[in-house]
């Protein structure tokens, strides 16, 4: 090889060295971006038409409700599980639907208070009024985490036999609660394949 063939590959050696971390860094912003971009309803939860997870839920404590348990949710009822905070805002939002959700016959609604202050909790939902039938403190956030919680408000649907059917992450809208929660909720009313009557 000649001296200015050997000169000219340097260089575009060089040049492909200097490069190659702008183009990683690109195709990793873009994925990124693309991962940011989608709906975060849209999370599959790998949950979905399982069984809960065990847990025992106390009340929180101030609060006249009853905590709740795995097998609360086992009693032929559909349930449907907010997972809020009082310091959360989205919460503080979407809480006049809960209310309007919770005067539903067909259902009943569950509340499960995520990593709180009791007395925070309790104020929330003096404020706010207090639409669920019973109310779990997961102060630890272990509970959440079981349930595959993303962050709150998280809002599942369980049917009478203990399954998970549907999980909205985000706050709850007019829009999802009179189409797709709806839906989901006629859905859950019956029972899954293989699950019996």
């Amino acid at each position: 090889m000649s001296a200015p063939e050997t000169e000219t590959t340097a260089p575009r050696s060089r040049l492909w060295l200097v490069l190659l971390p702008i183009i990683v860094f690109a195709g990793l912003a873009l994925l990124f971006w693309k991962g940011l971009s989608g709906t975060p309803n849209e999370i599959p939860s790998a949950l979905i038409n399982k069984p809960v997870p065990d847990f025992v839920l106390n009340p929180v404590d101030g609060l006249n409700a009853a905590g709740f348990s795995t097998d609360d949710l086992k009693k032929g009822k559909v349930t449907v599980v907010n997972v809020w905070a009082s310091w959360c805002a989205p919460c503080r939002i979407e809480h006049p639907l809960l209310s309007d959700l919770a005067k539903r016959t067909d259902i009943q609604l569950f509340g499960m208070n995520y990593k709180d202050e009791p007395e925070n909790a309790v104020r929330f939902l003096g404020t706010l009024g207090q639409p669920f039938a019973a109310v779990g403190a997961d102060r630890d956030g272990r509970t959440a985490v079981d349930w595959g919680v993303y962050g709150v408000p998280e809002t599942f649907i369980v049917d009478g036999k203990g399954m998970i059917r549907y999980k909205h992450i985000g706050p709850l809208t007019e829009e999802a609660i009179a189409g797709e929660m709806a839906r989901e909720i006629e859905k859950a009313k019956t029972p899954l394949p293989g699950s019996g009557s």
